[in-house]
């Protein structure tokens, strides 16, 4: 099988032994055996960030953005919630809470630089009306800003307020502890650092504050959070068919990234990442977010200032050649990312670096 070298930000390149995982006889999702797929997936899941006797995992079939959902449409009632919008996803949230109408202090800060804490603490004191929630993306991969959870997770404490976390594309490669980082539900998906195939978000949630919504009148059907955890924990099935075939991917997955380790696999990403910044330098490009600050796993390139670039023929170039790239998001900055995720190795960075050179002497742009 031909190996695509995705870098873009997920979903990453897989093993072939994840891709075949799927080759499975078929399955009715409502028989036992399935069931106990999904509650070992469901328990692997927890433990990577808690401790299941506090925390508990609750699945969907969806795309990452199907957990932000059905969090923020769940747990949220009338009081407020702030949102952290430093990047296309923090803004992406801000979406969705305006869909269900929820109150939301919206906090802007710098998509490149760290969120000011001092700002954010002064927002919310000055709120006249409860504040119940705060919503921050973990790393935004606009840019690839890490935003500091654990201080944030503490400014939270400190005020009574419950954090919910969009972990999609830290989830699996950086250290997360949810306890003592004040994490009360926290969104990933199979497709990223988990190394699994896409199709299935997940909840992470603290069990007692997830029981505590059981009055609250649903929002959604599909993505009711508490009606999926309850109906899970009395039947050990899903509400609503679910994707089989990828949940045997997703098993294998976690038996593999066990059998790394999220130290050795972020260290990995971490070699990768260091290579390509050594080779964009080389090539006369710059990223944007400063390297203390970078989560070193996608990375938002300053594109050539050169006439005759173009990311579509880039982008062309580099696909023909088994190489997949991505475009930037941010508005009024022409950017393009790369990721360092999946199973790939610095190797594979040292390849795209060499047909990214051999592009910008092509179009005049380098000439080192």
């Amino acid at each position: 099988m031909k190996k695509m070298i995705l870098l873009n930000p997920g979903p990453a390149t897989t093993t072939d032994t994840v891709k075949y995982a799927q080759v499975v006889p078929d399955i009715c999702p409502r028989e036992e055996d399935f069931g106990g797929i999904m509650l070992s997936v469901s328990t692997e899941l927890t433990m990577l960030v808690g401790d299941p006797a506090q925390y508990t995992t609750v699945l969907f079939g969806g795309s990452g953005t199907a957990a932000v959902e059905s969090i923020l449409s769940s747990v949220i009632g009338e009081d407020v919630v702030i949102i952290i919008n430093n990047g296309a996803y923090g803004k992406r949230m801000c979406e969705i809470a305006a869909v269900y109408g929820l109150h939301v202090m919206e906090f802007v800060s710098p998509s490149d630089s760290p969120v000011n804490l001092s700002e954010l603490e002064a927002m919310m004191k000055r709120s006249s009306q409860k504040i119940t929630h705060l919503a921050v993306v973990h790393h935004e991969t606009t840019t690839g800003l890490l935003n500091d959870i654990p201080s944030i997770g503490e400014l939270c404490r400190r005020h009574g307020i419950d954090m919910i976390v969009d972990a999609m594309s830290s989830y699996a490669a950086l250290p997360i502890d949810m306890g003592p980082m004040n994490i009360s539900y926290l969104a990933a998906s199979s497709n990223k650092n988990v190394q699994g195939m896409a199709g299935i978000s997940f909840v992470i949630a603290d069990t007692s504050k997830l029981e505590s919504k059981k009055e609250r009148k649903p929002r959604s059907y599909y993505l009711d959070l508490y009606a999926q955890h309850k109906h899970f924990s009395e039947t050990g099935q899903m509400r609503f068919t679910p994707p089989v075939q990828t949940f045997y991917a997703l098993k294998q997955a976690l038996v593999e990234l066990k059998e790394e380790g999220v130290q050795q696999r972020y260290a990995r990403y971490t070699q990768s990442w260091e290579a390509l910044i050594r080779g964009i330098k080389r090539l006369g490009l710059k990223h944007l977010v400063e390297e203390k600050h970078h989560s070193r796993i996608v990375t938002s390139i300053l594109e050539p200032d050169c006439d005759s670039y173009s990311f579509g023929d880039m982008h062309d170039e580099m696909y023909s050649q088994g190489f997949t790239i991505y475009p930037g998001k941010l508005n009024g900055m022409n950017t393009f990312r790369i990721a360092n995720i999946g199973d790939i190795t610095y190797r594979d960075i040292e390849a795209f670096l060499a047909l990214l050179e051999r592009y910008l002497r092509r179009i005049g742009y380098y000439r080192g």
